[in-house]
């Protein structure tokens, strides 16, 4: 990424398709002062190449709004795709070598970081013992974290480094307070320098996905005031995506904290509970694979105090919630403050939910009446559903099938904003729309059209902007530039509405997502007016 030009130019881009509602036939588009000037059709083109600094031949290409990711971890993520990934390990023999083989390539750093294993998807289920870890990394300290970040496993030299543990932990996956007190240590090992660089890979990432804007969710429990305060610098200063910034503290203190941070919202990650691979997502009914029914974080009351103290400060409150008690708690608590501020404030707030898995017809219809966003993960389905995926594991096939209801959420008129809520599934925006057209449970699907919207404007709409994610006149010049085959106007069975292939329907057109096809390819992507990326060769 290079530093932010004084003006962005005046740009005409023509021999194309440009994706917008404006004009679904359009093949060009203006764009001045870091707006969409003009979209329509190629002969009027013409009119505007003498007066523009640019001109852009498409050459077929498609031009769309820029994704929005809405739940990104940027630091963690550039760490991640920087250091030790585990993701893609087989068993847990490769991902001991892979570890012992990190280890040894980095003798200087002082505290060795990976993310990404995930023990339900390994023969045998179990994840590494303290004791293989001390023996792989030669008794360095390592913080090693789960796909989903809410536990991890560790060395005995990286719990010497946490005094503030009253006994020495069991051996196994640490969760809840444990797992936040090694991962603050372990991340305070990590050099401002270090931030940084992984901040500037993340984004760099970002960008060549066609990526234009970032929802960061920070918090004490997660990053630190530093590496917000760093990101929201670095985005202010280099070119790059647009980043939105979250802190998750709670009550009138985390409001304060959050504002003086240059924040949305006191929200993102503010904990209801943990995560269902962790089981320490927060359920009415005791997994199936284990004698209890995970952890909470915050109950209705709190979550009431929260997001009446947000409400007053003009801010967005926001929960993580995964499990059913967990979305009850925050349904509960955010009508308890209607109560208290009054319901209109309360949905002209936006506040948001993060996840948002295990829903009912009582709690989806309660989102609508409340107004809150979900902020959801479709590929959390992709990577976890289905009838042998880790969600049946832990709570067997039934409620399983339950989870990440996208169609219900549509039909009962709950805005959508799509993310990946990265480095736990990867920055893959058209992946992320095809998960949610071809959900593994096919009631829970919507049409691409839908999910692209989720994915596009969705997200502007989750921070209060309705003139964005979209190519008209007006709007931010926030585009990304595709190479792709054929475009369609598709939805994945019959019980998904369609929309006519039929040019005279009116309706742009998007990429064929159907499983197997090759997904589009990022040419450019533009911010405001300005290039951010632009791919090698082209």
């Amino acid at each position: 990424m290079s530093e932010r030009t004084p003006e962005p130019k005046t740009v005409l881009l023509r021999r194309g398709e440009v994706h917008s509602p404006a004009d679904p036939f359009a093949t060009a588009m203006v764009v001045e002062r870091g707006q969409v000037a003009w979209v329509g059709s190629e002969g009027a083109a013409d009119a505007f190449a003498d007066g523009v600094d640019e001109v852009v031949d498409l050459d077929g290409a498609l031009v769309t709004p820029a994704f929005t990711d809405a739940h990104v971890h940027t630091t963690a993520t550039g760490l991640s795709l920087t250091g030790l990934d585990l993701s893609t390990a087989p068993d847990l023999t490769t991902a001991l070598a892979r570890v012992r083989d990190f280890a040894a390539a980095r003798p200087g750093d002082k505290v060795l970081l990976g993310h990404g294993w995930d023990a339900s998807r390994w023969p045998g289920g179990r994840p590494p013992t303290r004791t293989e870890l001390d023996e792989a990394t030669g008794g360095r300290p390592l913080y090693l974290s789960r796909i989903d970040v809410h536990s991890a496993v560790v060395t005995t030299a990286l719990l010497d480094l946490v005094p503030s543990l009253a006994a020495r932990p069991a051996d196994g996956p640490l969760t809840a307070d444990a797992h936040h007190a090694v991962r603050a240590a372990a991340f305070a090992a990590v050099t401002a320098g270090q931030r940084t660089e992984a901040q500037r890979a993340a984004l760099a990432h970002a960008a060549s996905l066609g990526i234009g804007s970032v929802h960061e969710c920070a918090g004490p429990e997660i990053s630190s005031e530093d590496d917000l305060a760093g990101l929201l610098r670095l985005a202010a200063e280099e070119a790059g995506p647009r980043i939105v910034g979250y802190w998750a503290e709670q009550g009138a203190d985390g409001a304060a904290k959050a504002r003086a941070l240059g924040a949305l919202g006191a929200a993102g990650d503010l904990f209801v509970d943990g995560a269902l691979g962790s089981h320490t997502a927060c359920l009415h009914a005791p997994y199936t694979d284990a004698a209890h029914t995970g952890k909470a974080y915050l109950d209705a009351r709190q979550v009431a105090e929260h997001v009446a103290a947000c409400t007053e400060a003009g801010l967005q409150a926001g929960f993580h919630a995964i499990g059913d008690a967990a979305v009850t708690a925050v349904v509960e608590g955010v009508r308890a403050a209607a109560e208290k501020v009054g319901l209109a404030r309360i949905r002209a707030a936006r506040h948001r939910v993060e996840h948002a898995e295990m829903l009912t017809p009582e709690t989806i219809a309660a989102f609508a009446e409340l107004g809150l966003t979900a902020s959801v993960q479709p590929a959390f389905d992709a990577l976890w559903g289905g009838e042998d995926g880790m969600y049946a594991q832990r709570l067997g096939v039934e409620r399983a099938r339950s989870l990440n209801p996208l169609a219900a959420l549509l039909r009962a008129g709950v805005p959508l904003a799509f993310g990946s809520d990265s480095p736990v599934t990867p920055l893959d925006p058209w992946g992320t729309v095809r998960a949610a057209a071809f959900h593994r449970t096919p009631e829970h699907r919507v049409s691409v059209r839908a999910a692209f919207t989720a994915h596009t404007r969705g997200g502007w709409r989750a921070i209060g902007r309705d003139d964005a994610g979209v190519l008209v006149p007006g709007a931010p010049a926030d585009y990304a530039v595709w190479r792709t085959d054929h475009l369609v106007v598709q939805a994945p069975d019959d019980r998904v509405a369609r929309w006519s292939t039929d040019p005279r329907s009116g309706t742009p057109g998007l990429p064929d997502l159907t499983p197997g096809a090759d997904l589009p390819v990022c040419l450019r992507t533009v911010v405001a007016g300005r290039t951010v990326f632009v791919r090698p060769g082209e």
